[in-house]
Formats: C-alpha cells, structure tokens, sequence
C-alpha cells in the first residue's frame, strides 16, 4: 500500500496562511473529521475526538454512500449535513480496524513494511482522527538524540534560573503525554539502540523521570489519558539498529504490504500523479494506456512474476507505488512543459532505468532482461502499447 491520498474534499475554509505544498490531514479534511464527530456519537476511548468506528471509516471511506446527520446533530458552521467520506488509504480495511484498536487499547502501533507503502501516511490519518493533530513527530535518524523523545532545555532560562518546569523544552512525545494525544516517531530503527531503549520504560510505565526536577512536583512527567504512540520502520532497515525484544514487546506489530489490486493501484497512481502536476500549475495529460503499462510494469518487477505467469528476476530496488506515482508525474510534467517533443510513452523505458539503478547498476540488466521476457511477449500478441515499449529497448542500453 502505499503513500496515498486518492481524493481531496474540500475543507472548512481555511485561514489567508501562505499556501503550503503538503497540507496535513488535520486540515485537508476537517470537513469530514467535524462531520463524523456529529455523525457517530457511540462510546470513545479517553481524550479521542472520534469514535474507533468513525476513525476507520475516516481512513477508509464510506465505500461512495453519502453519509446524513441527524436533525439534532450540531456541526460547525460551513460543515455539510450529508457528506461522502472520501478513502484515503489503498489497502485492508481489517489492518486499519487491528490498527485502532491497538491505540485503544493503550499499546504502542509499529508499522512496518518495505519502503513506499503509506506506513507514514496511515500514522498521519489515524493520529488526525484520534487526537486532531498528526504533527507531534520525530524523525528517527542515525543522528537523533535522546532529547528528541523526551526533553531538552532552554538554556538561556535554564542559566537565568536554573532547572524549572519553564525552562524545560518538551519533546513531541512529551507534548502528546501531557495533551493525551498520539505521538508519532517515523524510521524508528535508524535511530540507535540506546536512543531506542528511552522508549521502554515510556511506553510501559507512562512516564518520563525528570532528574533535574527531582525533589519537586515536576520530578516525573505522567502522561494523560488518551495519550500513545505510533512508530514506522522499513523491512529493509532492520539492519540499521535492530530493536531490542524488550522494545518490540511494547508495540503491536502490524505490516503494510503493497496494494494488491491491480486497478486500485492505477487509480492511485493517476489521482496522485495528477495532483502533483496540478500542484505545479500544469494540466496532467498522461494517457490511461501508459498509466496501465507503468502500473503493470512496476507491480511485474516487484513481484517477480508477470499477470500471465511468466517469470520475472526481481530488482534489488524497492519498486513501489510511491515510485510508480514519481514517475507518473514526471511523465505528466514532461507532457505539460515539453508538449510534442516526443511521445510520453516513450519516455517511460528511461524512467524505469533511473529507478532500478537507485541501489543497484547491475539491475539494469534486470530490466533489460524484463523487456526480452514479458515485454516481447506482449508485443508479438499484438499489444500495440507494448509493442512500442519493445521497439524502445534500444533505451535501455544507455
């Protein structure tokens, strides 16, 4: 599954703040997370501004039923009475209903999947329904410090006055203890194993020991009700800092995999690709059959086998939606800013060759092998979009 935003509704209107390129799901949709506040109005954990029912339906969508409140139900103003939820996530709904009730339950949620899998997209939405905020986040890195998770200081207070509750600066994960909301830390085993450890004693005893502050109130930091955290790793770096088993027994572990339908995977490709062009102020004019050969391409060398069964040797690179959605905006722009300069599909062989080179040049020989496997196969049954991807395998040899 991957990084993934299929659709955009429209939100409650928003302030005169400069435009931003990523708006986080908190406000592209505040529409839809004050509509379902009114809609479900059923039990919800502490300090949750949803109910787990709500939340899933948020990530996942109405299934394209509009939803209608009840006569007594208050909503802020500019919040529609009858809405279609929009889905925002490709992938199980069952994974996404595991996923929150992992968080009611007061347990850490470890994503883990291979790169480009909208582990990180999923936190973001299920932090945005639960506690209104997807923006306490620390980005775990070979460089982040144990201060990142927990405190540091501001030292010009903390040498004006010495060790006070107001000279303390609040990590992320600490803002989300004393809020009761959800705290995300992204590539968590690129962090170091000592930065990782100051998790244990967080997730299981709630707290966090301020030995500074001993002897008065502020000696230990108590989180609040509601409060969790939500960490994302990638299959391929569990060799980077492996976490402890007293680490991994604090979380659930649940695993993103890729999307497994074929046309849902394209209508994401499309729907994003198209964004991203239009974002740069271009009309997205990528014809569908080129989308479909991308899409068919990407999930061939991922796979390793082709939709008609034929054999295929894997790259060594990630080839994920993510990737295939980079290239489809590429092609868009190159469609936009190059206008009949050459046909698009034309341009997608050296597209790939970039992508299968990022770890591995060898792998370019992966892909020129794909092209006398399934490629020529497809163009000697008469494709006539593959048969032009054949005719282009002079590319690959650059």
């Amino acid at each position: 599954m991957t990084t993934a935003r299929t659709r955009v509704k429209e939100a409650v209107p928003m302030s005169t703040a400069p435009a931003r390129q990523i708006v986080p799901p908190e406000d592209l949709f505040a529409a839809e997370l004050a509509f379902l506040a009114a809609y479900d109005t059923g039990p919800r954990p502490p300090a949750w501004r949803l109910t787990p029912r709500a939340v899933v339906t948020f990530v996942m969508g109405s299934e394209g039923r509009a939803l209608a409140l009840s006569e007594e139900a208050e909503v802020p103003e500019g919040v529609p009475r009858r809405l279609e939820i929009a889905g925002k996530f490709v992938g199980d709904r069952a994974l996404v209903e595991r996923c929150v009730v992992t968080l009611a339950g007061e347990r850490g949620l470890l994503l883990v999947g291979e790169p480009g899998t909208a582990k990180s997209m999923l936190s973001e939405l299920l932090s945005a329904a639960v506690c209104g905020t997807s923006g306490l986040v620390v980005q775990g890195t070979a460089g982040t410090t144990e201060d990142q998770l927990k405190y540091g200081w501001n030292y010009a207070l903390l040498l004006a006055q010495g060790p006070s509750r107001q000279a303390l600066v609040p990590s992320p994960v600490l803002t989300a203890m004393s809020r009761g909301g959800i705290a995300r830390v992204e590539e968590v085993t690129r962090c170091l194993p000592e930065v990782q450890d100051a998790l244990v004693s967080l997730l299981s005893e709630r707290r966090i020991a301020i030995p500074e502050l001993a002897g008065g109130a502020d000696a230990l930091a108590h989180s609040a009700p509601g409060f969790n955290l939500i960490a994302t790793a990638n299959l391929r770096d569990r060799g980077v800092s492996e976490m402890s088993a007293a680490l991994k027994r604090r979380f659930n572990f649940e695993t993103v995999g890729p999307i497994t339908d074929i046309e849902a995977e394209t209508a994401l490709v499309r729907g994003q690709a198209k964004a991203s062009v239009e974002r740069a102020g271009a009309a997205f004019q990528v014809d569908d059959a080129v989308l479909e050969a991308l899409v068919t391409a990407f999930r061939d060398l991922r796979e390793g086998r082709s939709a008609e069964g034929w054999e295929v040797e894997r790259p060594s690179t990630v080839m994920s939606t993510a990737e295939a959605v980079s290239v489809a905006g590429a092609l868009g722009l190159a469609s936009a800013y190059f206008p009949g300069d050459r046909d698009v599909l034309g341009l997608l062989p050296g597209h790939l060759l970039g992508v299968v080179r990022k770890d591995d040049p060898a792998d370019a020989a992966r892909l020129r092998g794909y092209w006398d496997g399934p490629v020529r196969r497809r163009a000697e049954q008469g494709s006539a979009t593959w048969r032009t991807l054949w005719d282009l395998r002079t590319v690959l040899e650059g």
